[in-house]
């Protein structure tokens, strides 16, 4: 294993249309599978996600789309490696809350994952992880 997607890598790949989507599944063609793996912590986004969209939901078609995202994001995870916001990452997410880096706390916990495991991220969000030292950040997108 060797690199972690994003959730916003995760969320190209879930929609497969777009510039963004064709240089990301061209980048990704060039690996085996086994390099990649996504985040419990971009479920967890990616759930949250689906449950306010069904929330806001205000007609039959859009709940049942909001349903059909969650299950979208169930199938997906459920055939991937997803890697746990374990003991090591929570060490390493700890040490980096006290250099008190601005970033999101979603954003934060996983850029702990890759460190503890020393993975490249595969993210759009250089600009905010570039603020976490030592952490390998990259864009397929472009």
């Amino acid at each position: 294993m060797k690199y972690l997607l994003d959730t916003d890598h995760i969320s190209f790949l879930q929609r497969r249309s777009g510039s963004e989507f064709i240089n990301l599944a061209a980048r990704i063609a060039q690996h085996s599978p086994a390099d990649f793996a996504l985040s419990v912590v971009s479920f967890h986004e990616q759930v949250l996600g689906a449950h306010t969209f069904i929330n806001r939901a205000q007609t039959r078609t859009d709940i049942a789309r909001g349903y059909t995202l969650l299950l979208e994001t169930l199938h997906g995870f459920s055939t991937s490696p997803v890697l746990p916001f374990n003991a090591e990452a929570i060490e390493v997410f700890d040490g980096l809350r006290t250099q008190k880096i601005r970033i999101s706390t979603m954003d934060l916990r996983i850029a702990s994952i890759a460190l503890s495991r020393n993975l490249v991220l595969l993210t759009r969000n250089v600009n905010d992880f570039s603020k976490v030292l030592g952490l390998t950040t990259e864009d397929w997108t472009v």
